[in-house]
């Protein structure tokens, strides 16, 4: 596949930056929002035909280097005997979460093809289709400490202190519960890469909650048994989370080929931290792009300014689209980032 997003994954010379965008595919789409006039969000994820057509919205729609497999993070705790809900107004819901040793115990550790298959045939026919256009397809699942804060708290949480409770206090339960977690987990992004997905990320969309000694005494062993088993797929993989810019060094150790940055960090900062041998993707704020395009091309220059010399550097933003995103914005940042790191 001549890919510049492959290339850049394995550290080598590209023609120009490659840009993917997290929530690439969604809510700010006009076509997505008139897909979800007629199915629910776990609808067309257990559809396949659906997910593909979801994921390939954006790459229609603009010079996207990547596809990423439209899904979510937390069918997985389905899978695994829990009752999740997506509720209006509300988010995904838990309605059974796990609150003692015996719910840890209960929880099934499903071949991935039992309890996800309709994401592993959804990456099968989707990466077939983008294969035509040579853009490769990214597959992803959460890290086991973000799908262990939905497991205990059963929602988002104004104080998190279920789950320290559980990581500080109840060392069986979690010990158990992030095993499983990360067994799973491991499993379901090897699953997508035999499936045909050429990079895989891991999304640890809660790990900002935690302090660093938290985060490297009762998660790291988790995150690195994911990656590990991911790894068996000989596939490059994406190690992602929100507000660690505090943790960026426990996180490289936890794994990954490509550590992605939020904003929270300047992004030469973050790659001084990370050093030479990583990739790193990032970092623009996505809500820079409801400003004006002035200040979109400012933001966007300045990063791509002090990544300039950085080999397999990867535009994105720092965490996913905001719903209320004008995709012209969007078609704009795309183009621009191709046309201003040129060579």
């Amino acid at each position: 596949m001549n890919s510049r997003f492959l290339e850049a994954c394995y550290g080598e010379e590209t023609d120009a930056v490659p840009i993917w965008l997290m929530r690439q595919a969604g809510r700010y789409m006009a076509e997505y929002r008139e897909l979800r006039q007629h199915h629910g969000i776990l609808d067309i994820i257990k559809t396949p035909e659906l997910a593909k057509e979801v994921t390939l919205q954006p790459i229609n729609a603009f010079d996207l280097d990547a596809g990423i497999i439209f899904a979510d993070i937390l069918p997985p705790l389905e899978a695994m005997g829990l009752d999740l809900e997506f509720v209006s107004g509300v988010g995904p819901v838990i309605h059974n979460p796990v609150r003692t040793v015996e719910d840890a115990e209960q929880l099934q550790v499903p071949d991935p093809q039992d309890g996800l298959g309709f994401t592993i045939k959804a990456v099968e026919i989707t990466a077939k289709e983008l294969a035509k256009r040579d853009i490769p397809l990214i597959g992803f699942s959460g890290a086991p400490f973000t799908l262990a804060y939905y497991a205990i708290e059963g929602q988002a949480s104004q104080n998190k202190l279920g789950v320290k409770a559980a990581m500080h206090a109840e060392p069986e339960l979690w010990d158990i519960l992030m095993n499983k977690l990360a067994t799973l987990q491991g499993n379901y992004l090897k699953a997508q890469a035999e499936a045909g997905a050429q990079v895989l990320q891991v999304f640890d969309s809660w790990a900002g909650i935690l302090s660093p000694y938290d985060y490297r005494e009762y998660v790291k062993p988790y995150t690195q048994k994911v990656v590990k088993i991911a790894k068996q797929a000989d596939v490059p993989v994406i190690h992602f989370g929100t507000t660690t810019s505090a943790m960026l060094p426990e996180m490289k150790d936890a794994g990954g080929d490509i550590i992605g940055v939020d904003w929270r960090i300047d992004i030469d900062k973050a790659a001084d931290i990370l050093g030479d041998d990583v990739i790193i993707q990032g970092n623009l704020d996505p809500a820079v792009l409801l400003a004006p395009w002035e200040e979109i091309e400012k933001q966007t220059k300045y990063i791509l300014d002090k990544m300039r010399d950085r080999p397999g550097y990867i535009f994105n933003l720092g965490h996913g689209i905001h719903r209320s995103t004008p995709p012209e914005q969007v078609r704009k940042l795309a183009t621009f980032v191709h046309e201003y790191t040129k060579k």
